[in-house]
């Protein structure tokens, strides 16, 4: 993906996978699957278990992985997994390992989403297109069966619940990743707001277990850099000039961060990035239910990386999809 393929490490989407198979042991293995967006490489790793006797590692040596049921030997040139390839729900061949992609990290769902041009399965327009297709004869049953799985009239629903609607209305049309899309788009939470207020809790509490204070420099930094002085600068600027200062965030984190600070043409405020993180002059207080932030790519876990979306306002999805007036 050309736009990707600046800076000296690139961006990478990271999702969770477990293996297609009847073995007992097997299918309870969790495999992590780095896209490099730079070069359009994969690497596969499994992060240790726990009381299982899976000791975890490299699974696969980051390389390209060409697709399956191709010639070793032939004229045309060989073709690999992209990008596109990889949503939830997807079931992918890398060298006869057959897996089913269950979750992504929440840098990997902004990027799709704001790329959403280039991944169908992350385009909300693209899906409210295909469930008007689907809905069109049927509005009136649609809306009863949302109304059903609300009797109390909450105009809001559980995850859970949503999920097994759209499957039904749907009759197994969309895929996973196309449901967590409309999910996430019809949110309860102000989605802006409450992930980029949880990603500073989670940085403010590395910077101050790490005692980290070197606010005031790092912001000369930024306008040092700043040479038209607009108070904004270019993300992968803001990375350099953030990892110079080694603060003691990982990776995933600061990219998420920094991309909750962008604008549609990718330049950060630094100076509310600076005032969010300064947890001396801006505390934030400690959430109850903090899930693991994200980590190196050898760490990640597979948990969620940030706040889930839990509840669905479905009237307004009704409205955009069917056509149906609240």
């Amino acid at each position: 993906m050309e736009k990707d393929r600046q800076g000296l490490e690139s961006n990478i989407l990271r999702f969770l996978a477990q293996f297609i198979t009847t073995d007992p042991i097997d299918k309870e293995r969790k495999f992590i699957i780095s896209y490099f967006l730079s070069d359009d490489t994969i690497s596969v790793f499994e992060p240790p278990q726990r009381n299982t006797g899976v000791l975890g590692g490299k699974f696969l040596e980051r390389s390209r992985v060409p697709k399956p049921g191709q010639e070793l030997f032939k004229s045309e040139m060989s073709e690999y997994y992209t990008a596109q390839d990889l949503y939830i729900g997807a079931k992918i061949c890398f060298h006869d390992h057959v897996f089913l992609v269950v979750d992504a990290d929440e840098y990997a769902f902004n990027y799709m989403e704001k790329h959403a041009n280039e991944f169908a399965m992350a385009n909300i327009n693209t899906i409210l297109n295909k469930l008007k297709a689907i809905g069109e004869p049927r509005s009136r049953e649609i809306k009863q069966i949302f109304a059903a799985t609300d009797p109390q009239h909450t105009t809001v629903m559980d995850y859970d619940e949503f999920r097994n609607v759209m499957m039904n209305i749907s009759d197994g049309k969309l895929s996973e990743h196309e449901i967590m899309t409309v999910g996430r788009y019809y949110s309860l939470r102000d989605k802006n707001e409450m992930d980029v207020t949880f990603l500073l809790a989670v940085s403010q509490e590395h910077l101050k277990k790490s005692s980290f204070e070197n606010f005031g420099q790092l912001l000369a930094s930024f306008v040092y850099n700043d040479r038209d002085k607009c108070g904004l600068l270019p993300s992968n600027k803001c990375r350099t000039i953030c990892k110079s200062f080694r603060l003691p965030i990982a990776d995933d984190l600061l990219r998420a961060l920094l991309a909750a600070f962008e604008d549609d043409k990718e330049n950060v405020n630094y100076k509310k990035l600076v005032d969010g993180l300064n947890w001396r002059e801006h505390p934030i207080p400690a959430f109850q239910t903090i899930l693991l932030p994200l980590q190196y790519e050898d760490e990640w876990s597979g948990q969620p990386p940030t706040l889930p979306v839990k509840k669905i306002k479905y009237l307004p999805l009704i409205k955009d999809a069917f056509g149906i007036e609240e």
